[in-house]
């Protein structure tokens, strides 16, 4: 089996059997590719079913020189689930990866933002910004009340469709990671919003294709993720704020200010779409100034 037909196969797996979107794809067929360039650098012949250990180990030793430990575990991480998906399919008996142990690194806390920050970015949007007597300034601000108030991730916001929205009941659906649906609350003050970009919306010329995409470019075509961070970025620029953000910066700040003002971890894990709680338990590192207030309040012996 040669590499090129090896990683179309563990692509196409990822997609048809785990349901993955495109970018994770992406990254993981990356990490193989590495691989395989450091294999034809070396000018080492070999196929993905005879490596070994010790040639994976000597590509991860190279690749370490020029790479953090965040990005090691990451890229043995991609290594590893692309000989299990082999060893699945019964074209290896072993991983070779399987003895290979990562890095230790520290767990990263998520970059949060204050709401006074909150507050200052969507304050800076230019709301007389008009694109073909569309007002985009609206749907900016509509954007970055959604992703705060809502905690979604950037495909998922650009992914949201009209058929989505279920103001009267509260909620908006959401298509996350691995396709699966989950509904969040959404307050009246971001549906205000969203209902103020639906009118300049309603002027726009929308390609077919988009007729229920919610967040569109003057154009008529859906936003790209990169827009996302344009949008984002200009804004922090333009009130010098001190941070390197991104949208997901707003997502880690939904999760922080909610655990902060006493919400249930569980609850949050529900509204984010994670799998585990183990992931939505990294927020009770980020501020844990409430926990004492919680103790104080509700424990029957202080």
């Amino acid at each position: 089996m040669k590499w090129i037909n090896a990683i179309k196969d563990y692509e196409h797996y990822l997609k048809i059997e785990r349901g993955l979107a495109q970018n994770s794809i992406i990254n993981y067929s990356k990490d193989v590719e590495k691989l395989v360039s450091y294999l034809d650098d070396k000018s080492i012949d070999i196929s993905p079913l005879s490596i070994n250990k010790d040639t994976i180990q000597e590509f991860i030793y190279d690749a370490s020189k020029h790479i953090n430990a965040r990005s090691q575990s990451r890229l043995i991480s991609g290594l590893r689930s692309f000989f299990s998906y082999l060893v699945f399919e019964d074209y290896r008996t072993t991983n070779p990866l399987d003895h290979i142990e990562s890095p230790k690194i520290g767990r990263k806390l998520p970059d949060t933002l204050s709401i006074s920050d909150i507050d200052r970015l969507i304050s800076a949007i230019d709301l007389t910004k008009c694109y073909n007597n569309i007002y985009i300034g609206e749907r900016n601000r509509a954007i970055l009340e959604t992703l705060y108030s809502c905690g979604l991730r950037v495909s998922e916001l650009i992914n949201l469709k009209l058929s989505d929205l279920f103001f009267e009941e509260g909620f908006v659906k959401v298509t996350g990671k691995g396709n699966k649906e989950r509904f969040v609350p959404i307050g009246p003050n971001t549906q205000k919003y969203i209902n103020i970009w639906m009118t300049e919306r309603a002027k726009i010329d929308i390609a077919e294709t988009f007729k229920d995409t919610l967040f569109l470019n003057h154009r008529g075509q859906q936003l790209t993720r990169a827009m996302i961070f344009t949008i984002i970025k200009q804004l922090a620029k333009a009130i010098n704020l001190n941070k390197t953000i991104s949208p997901h910066t707003f997502r880690h700040s939904f999760a922080s200010h909610l655990l902060e003002n006493g919400a249930d971890l569980r609850a949050i894990q529900l509204m984010l779409g994670h799998e585990s709680i183990t992931t939505t338990e990294i927020y009770m590192h980020v501020d844990r100034s409430h926990l004492k207030e919680v103790l104080l309040k509700h424990h029957p012996r202080t």
